[in-house]
């Protein structure tokens, strides 16, 4: 070849390199490294208990009020008979309060005597005239029209004294009373729904959609309580975290359409940007190139749009700028 050949080749070397040094940082500069990370929902319950039932496995996926477990429930159960047997009680005694003092059948009784004293009453007045006119007419004594009268304000007294216990029979409780047991089967039916309350937290549901990741507990094992018994994974909770260098993080924005690869993740997967961390940190393990372990780099998170597909928390992913996106030159 020569000498001319040589410098041609040298030449197009030179360009080549030239090139390759020019656009290979500025494709990198579009490129993250990152991983899924999920913000996990952990369900439990606010009491303490024995895991009785699990309606749940790891992979399952559940709807929002879909039975996820129970606790063994005998003695809130227990507690909810005991608080309705009290509210039967004060019903009761409230109704006794209102009610006459005496029943319908002791009334009758009383009013049975009083036609006794009335019937009684009239006979006495008949014997009074009677005697009233002998007196007049001198055939009786003094003495004999005294005992008429007698016998008659007698029978006139029993009369009043049978309408007065009629009327005592017929009043109701005090009103104190009356105020006092109406109080007293509020409290009940209160303590009744507290009662039913601590009953219906012994069954849990899932508190939204999502996918179970974990299982902590089987049924037998004892839980305190607000204790996880379930890991929840809701579709929106997972997350692409990647690291970018101080001169990229200045030229980011919250709101930014990002590309998200990885081995499994969906075609055209896309993710927009929702953080950006202030700090700075060094780079996690899992990015292992020991250039990158040697800066700072800044958090970045983006949530994926639309279906994430068999992405899973902790999945190594590559995040580059959506076509048609460009870094904010700030």
């Amino acid at each position: 070849m020569t000498q001319r050949g040589w410098l041609l080749v040298a030449g197009l070397g030179a360009v080549a390199i030239a090139l390759a040094l020019f656009t290979l940082p500025a494709n990198k500069e579009q490129e993250f490294a990152g991983y899924m990370e999920a913000d996990l929902v952990l369900v439990g319950s606010e009491q303490g208990g024995r895991v009785e039932t699990l309606s749940v496995e790891e992979g399952d996926r559940v709807s929002r009020g879909d039975p996820v477990f129970t606790l063994e429930s005998s003695e809130q159960e227990a507690a909810v008979e005991a608080a309705k047997a009290r509210v039967t009680q004060a019903d009761a005694q409230l109704a006794d309060a209102k009610a006459e003092v005496q029943r319908p059948e002791e009334i009758r009784v009383l009013e049975a005597a009083l036609d006794e004293a009335k019937a009684m009453l009239v006979v006495s007045t008949n014997n009074l005239e009677r005697a009233k006119a002998l007196y007049d007419k001198g055939w009786t004594t003094k003495a004999a029209l005294d005992d008429a009268i007698a016998q008659h304000d007698r029978n006139e007294a029993a009369v009043a004294e049978a309408e007065k216990r009629i009327a005592a029979a017929r009043l109701t409780g005090r009103s104190d009373l009356i105020a006092a047991a109406a109080a007293n089967a509020d409290a009940a039916r209160h303590a009744l729904a507290e009662a039913e309350k601590n009953l219906a937290k012994r069954k849990v549901f899932a508190p939204a959609e999502g996918t179970v990741e974990e299982v902590y507990f089987r049924p037998g094992e004892v839980v305190n309580a607000g204790q996880a018994v379930i890991a929840l994974l809701p579709p929106r909770n997972l997350k692409v975290r990647f690291f970018v260098p101080e001169p990229v993080r200045a030229k980011l924005q919250t709101g930014q359409t990002v590309e998200v690869t990885c081995d499994g993740c969906p075609p055209g997967l896309k993710a927009k940007i929702s953080f950006i961390a202030r700090d700075a940190e060094f780079t996690p393990p899992v990015i292992f190139s020991r250039e990158q372990r040697e800066k700072l780099v800044f958090l970045v998170e983006a949530r994926p749009e639309g279906e994430a597909g068999s992405l899973t928390a902790g999945q190594p992913v590559t995040v580059a700028l959506a076509p048609g996106q460009q870094m904010v030159r700030r």
